[in-house]
């Protein structure tokens, strides 16, 4: 493909002027060299591009065909090479970030009004995911760097070309509303965690298969063998707050976002006889790929605003 580039820019040239001597001039290149060219892309694709006559040349509908495809690849190679020029007259760096919407709302939100503040020419692209799949993003290359929610047994650093930039820890917590919990504690006198009957009845809300936080859910549950019945999924951990303050069930959540609520009142942690343990936030972004300026700016202010 690299060798034919020169082939269908110069194909392009023949078949807009529709004169190969035309094209020649513009190309500064001689006639027989635009004829070779057009004959060798003719042989690479076989299919004849123009008809040939005494008059000149006109494109055959094959010709026609790959005439408006050319246009409009170089076309877009022309928009990029513009606004990578931009950019670079501008010292306008670019940073793409996937982050989990709860992360986002909760972790990244809060701290990019000052980083953008401090650093105007950085343009941030922001896609909301799983951590499974900003993993597999950075793994293919379609974003810059992840900020991720990782379990305290299952480290990125496992996951085939992936770095990670530890950030701050997180605990895990089981919080309920007094709505959702004083029937229990009217039923069953002392702790509910000791309660085997407590842990079959009641209703647990748990982030679903898809969320990396589920399967940190999955091994502390196992670990301590203790068996749910009544399992409610959600697509995040947001939704997982809401439907407990709304008295739906037992949410899986991480402590710092609903520390507000436990301090109100709206909600209480719910122990289940066992710590949860402790995993952490961080950053993910390709380990075969020199980190680049803005991605260090932003590891930099994210760590210095968590340490201050």
């Amino acid at each position: 493909m690299e060798q034919n580039l020169n082939l269908y820019q110069i194909f392009y040239e023949a078949a807009k002027c529709r004169s190969f001597s035309t094209a020649a001039r513009r190309m500064y290149v001689s006639q027989p060299a635009v004829s070779k060219a057009v004959a060798r892309l003719e042989e690479c694709l076989g299919a004849l591009l123009f008809h040939r006559s005494p008059r000149g040349v006109s494109l055959t509908p094959e010709g026609e065909l790959l005439y408006r495809h050319v246009e409009e690849a170089l076309h877009t190679l022309h928009n990029g090479e513009e606004l990578i020029r931009a950019a670079a007259s501008q010292g306008v760096s670019r940073l793409s970030i996937g982050v989990s919407t709860t992360l986002c709302k909760y972790v990244l939100l809060p701290l990019l009004k000052g980083f953008m503040a401090e650093n105007p020419r950085i343009k941030i692209t922001i896609s909301c995911q799983s951590t499974f799949e900003t993993l597999s993003a950075l793994q293919k290359g379609e974003t810059d760097i992840g900020l991720v929610g990782i379990p305290s047994d299952s480290p990125p650093e496992k996951k085939e070309g992936i770095a990670y930039i530890p950030l701050k820890p997180i605990q895990d917590v089981f919080v309920a509303a007094d709505s959702y919990l004083v029937p229990f504690l009217h039923r069953f006198k002392g702790e509910l965690c000791r309660n085997e009957d407590f842990i079959q009845e009641a209703g647990f809300i748990l982030p679903d298969k898809a969320n990396i936080s589920r399967m940190h859910a999955d091994a502390f549950l196992q670990a301590h063998e203790l068996q749910l019945s009544n399992i409610i999924e959600v697509s995040n951990m947001d939704l997982s707050i809401e439907f407990a303050r709304a008295g739906l069930g037992i949410a899986f959540v991480i402590s710092d976002f609903v520390q507000n609520d436990i301090k109100n009142g709206i909600l209480r942690e719910v122990k289940l006889g066992h710590r949860i343990p402790k995993r952490e936030i961080g950053f993910a972004c390709p380990a075969d790929t020199p980190i680049s300026g803005a991605m260090h700016r932003l590891v930099q202010y994210c760590q210095s605003s968590f340490f201050m």
